[in-house]
C-alpha cells in the first residue's frame, strides 16, 4: 500500500481510525523509520498522469516483528490504545482469541499484584483507596476481555450475558 492509502485507513471513523490518530507527516516519518530498520521496503510505481508512488511492503523481518508484536499482550499503561490496535489487527489475521487469552492472563497478574499491594496498606489509608480503584479498573478490563472472547468465538448470546 502507498502512504496516502495507509493514512486514509488511519483517519477513518471505523477500524483503526477509532483507535489511532496519526497525521500524514507522522505516518511518513514512521514509514521512514520502519524502512531504515529493514521492516518494510518501498518500490516506486509509475503512474500515467500523476507522480510516481512509493508502495510499501513488509519484509520477511517486518512480518516476523509484526507477528511477534500483534500476539504479545499490551502493557497496562498501553492497554487503552495498543491493545485495541492489536485486537483490530489480530482479528484481521484470525488470531484474536489467542491475543485476548494472553491479555487476560496478564491482566489477572496485574489484579494479583494490586490486591497484594492493597493488603499491605493500612485499611484507612489513601493508598488503600487508590489500590481498590486500580483493582476495580482491572476487574472491569477482565469483564470486557471476557466479552471480547465471547464475541471472537462468535457466541453473541454469551457476550450479551457478560455483565457490564
Amino acid at each position: 500500500m502507498h502512504g496516502y492509502d495507509l493514512h486514509r485507513r488511519l483517519r477513518g471513523r471505523t477500524g483503526l481510525g477509532l483507535i489511532w490518530t496519526v497525521k500524514q507527516a507522522q505516518l511518513y516519518g514512521i514509514l521512514a523509520r520502519f524502512q531504515s530498520r529493514g521492516l518494510i521496503r518501498a518500490t516506486v510505481v509509475a503512474q500515467e498522469v500523476r507522480p510516481a508512488r512509493r508502495v510499501f511492503r513488509l519484509t520477511k523481518e517486518g512480518r516476523r516483528v509484526y507477528r511477534a508484536w500483534v500476539t504479545e499482550p499490551a502493557e497496562r499503561k498501553d492497554f487503552r490504545l495498543v491493545f485495541l490496535a492489536k485486537l483490530y489487527l489480530a482479528r484481521q489475521e484470525g488470531s484474536a482469541s489467542g491475543l485476548i487469552s494472553a491479555q487476560r492472563q496478564r491482566c489477572e497478574a496485574w489484579v494479583r499484584d494490586m490486591t497484594e499491594r492493597e493488603k499491605a496498606t493500612a485499611s484507612d489509608s489513601l493508598d488503600r483507596f487508590v489500590y481498590r480503584y486500580r483493582v476495580g479498573q482491572l476487574e472491569a478490563m477482565l469483564a470486557w476481555l471476557d466479552e471480547c472472547a465471547a464475541l471472537a468465538e462468535g457466541d453473541a448470546s454469551v457476550a450479551r450475558r457478560v455483565p457490564r
